[in-house]
């Protein structure tokens, strides 16, 4: 188990926290954008399918193997949600991350900002030794996010994955603990 119970995390611009029930209308806005749906797994989220994914979110901790854990991001400045980064510990020592985050707030360095946070909770909080990421081919923004974390391309899957009516084409990236140390200089 953890060593302390998650409350947040904190950068420059953002407030890494849980999601609260005041989050619902940011969250199900983003989510059924169809551009940020576009390399998403689904297509669109209900109102209960929202109010689902925060109430089960109020239940765990990051760093429990098997489940995921969303990261809400808040905007410190306006004191609002602007996506998620999601963490999922495959076992007590290696991790896959993601993020969505509204369009509005693409393009500004803030999911850069917000990985980086929890990449550094996972390092040296969680103490993990490896985390990766996958993301569609075609996704260009998370490529080169995933680059500018300093993650490597390790793999290129060919048509491995049925999605949205079409064999999709992914990258996997990975960043080892040590790596993401020397890095960060932490």
């Amino acid at each position: 188990m953890n060593e302390t119970v998650f409350t947040s995390l904190e950068s420059q611009r953002l407030l890494l926290r849980r999601f609260d029930e005041s989050d619902l209308l940011s969250f199900l806005a983003y989510l059924n954008d169809p551009l940020v749906a576009r390399y998403q797994s689904w297509e669109s989220y209900t109102e209960q399918q929202a109010k689902d994914v925060i109430q089960k979110q109020k239940n765990i901790d990051p760093g429990v193997p098997g489940q995921w854990f969303t990261f809400a991001t808040e905007l410190k400045a306006a004191g609002a949600l602007i996506g998620h980064v999601a963490l999922k510990m495959q076992d007590r020592q290696q991790a896959e991350i993601g993020f969505t985050f509204a369009r509005e707030h693409q393009g500004k360095g803030l999911a850069c900002e917000a990985a980086t946070c929890v990449l550094d909770y996972v390092f040296t909080k969680l103490h993990s030794h490896r985390v990766i990421a996958i993301t569609d081919c075609e996704y260009e923004r998370s490529v080169i996010l995933m680059s500018r974390l300093g993650m490597r391309r390790e793999g290129h899957f060919i048509q491995n994955i049925w999605f949205k009516g079409k064999w999709g084409n992914e990258y996997l990236y990975a960043i080892l603990r040590e790596e993401w140390l020397q890095k960060r200089a932490i």
